[in-house]
């Protein structure tokens, strides 16, 4: 199992949403958040200077068994990129073991979609 981190751009969450669906990704966490990029300049918006250093975004947790991971990347990476810089980033750590609050299961199969 692994654990997917996404840093996204507020305004592509929707089409980042729509294809982890499309991938079989049905259950992510996420919320916003803000962060500091590279992109360091002062801009100014109806007449108000503003940083760019500080910047709202979307943090997308996902876990899932290891072969979700790569379809899940390649959707994040399709929706999220916009060809400009503060895209955003995708962190994979490996996951030990997870449990089931309710049924008090353990291992990958607390993943599966029961309905």
């Amino acid at each position: 199992m692994k654990k997917i981190e996404a840093i996204i751009r507020k305004t592509c969450f929707e089409e980042v949403k729509e294809a982890l669906l499309s991938v079989d990704i049905n259950w992510f966490s996420y919320t916003e958040v803000k962060a500091t990029g590279q992109d360091r300049e002062d801009r100014i918006y109806r007449g108000v200077m503003y940083s760019t250093d500080i910047i709202a975004r979307i943090e997308v947790k996902i876990i899932c068994r290891d072969q979700f991971v790569q379809p899940a990347i390649d959707a994040i990476m399709g929706a999220a990129c916009t060809g400009e810089i503060g895209d955003g980033r995708i962190f994979v750590s490996p996951v030990e073991e997870t449990y089931s609050i309710r049924t008090g299961e353990k291992g990958d199969i607390v993943l599966a979609d029961r309905k």
